[in-house]
């Protein structure tokens, strides 16, 4: 039985999801960070959890992106944040079977980007992440000490295949072992299994490179103060710095000024 999926975001703050919440689960992960609501524009990164919306980058400069430390707008069901080359609109709605986000950036014509929902989902040792077998994925130089052999000097990633990309298994998570993962993986949909209860992610757009990025924080981050955090991040592009990215690796706003994007959330499995 579909259960309603409830979502609560934070405008003033960087237009945050606080809440994602099936019946009495709350999806969402948080830590304590008041610090959080005094960023602005160009501070560090504060990690308070929830999903962050990532742009035009994840990792690199500005770390988590533009739009995070910018207070947003909302009018009616619409909020709108101004970065210094965007607008970035979102409109969130409940529908029969959970929720779907619809985006809207703006920006010149060739502006490049990447964009990922950075969800920190609050998930047991026993959690399965379900995305299709055998789909390409990319691992980042912290995987290294994981790897047999040396990994190549100047490489920004490796290419495998889910659930394990050069030996690595990633679909669970397992017990805290000090170590800090991400991945990213070609493919628009993960379902989240965690004991009963199921959370499915699924990205629609045209023409623009879709993945699903994985963030698998065991203790293993930060180094002085590390905890446990687990990120899925449906993502328009296939890498988490826009600066590594090559021509087909970001999305690029075409003629038109304007890129549309789909998120659509449900609290069932759809993927294989």
């Amino acid at each position: 039985m579909t259960v309603p999926l409830t979502v609560v975001t934070d405008p003033a703050h960087g237009g945050r999801w606080t809440s994602l919440r099936a019946g009495d689960r709350e999806w969402l992960w948080h830590r304590p960070a008041p610090e959080r609501h005094r960023v602005r524009p160009g501070d560090a990164f504060v990690d308070a959890g929830g999903l962050e919306e990532c742009l035009p980058t994840v990792r690199g400069v500005p770390d988590h992106g533009d739009a995070w430390s910018r207070p947003w707008e909302r009018d009616g069901d619409t909020e709108r944040v101004h970065g210094p080359r965007f607008t970035l609109m979102r409109t969130l709605r409940h529908t029969a079977e959970g929720a779907e986000a619809d985006y809207t950036l703006r920006a010149e014509p060739g502006f490049r980007f990447v964009w990922a929902a950075h969800a920190l989902l609050d998930l047991s040792t026993d959690a399965l992440l379900s995305l299709p077998p055998g789909a390409p994925a990319r691992l980042f130089p912290e995987a290294a000490p994981l790897l047999t052999g040396t990994w190549p000097a100047g490489a920004p990633w490796l290419t495998g295949r889910w659930p394990a990309p050069r030996g690595l298994r990633l679909d669970r998570l397992g017990p805290d072992d000090g170590t800090a993962v991400g991945a990213v993986v070609d493919t628009p949909s993960c379902c989240v299994h965690d004991g009963p209860d199921r959370l499915t992610f699924h990205l629609e757009s045209t023409a623009q490179p879709l993945s699903i990025a994985l963030w698998r924080n065991l203790g293993g981050f930060p180094a002085e103060a590390p905890y446990r955090s687990t990120g899925v991040e449906p993502m328009l592009g296939r890498v988490f710095g826009l600066a590594d990215a090559g021509p087909a690796d970001t999305a690029r706003v075409p003629a038109s000024g304007e890129v549309r994007w789909r998120l659509s959330l449900t609290d069932s499995c759809r993927c294989p």
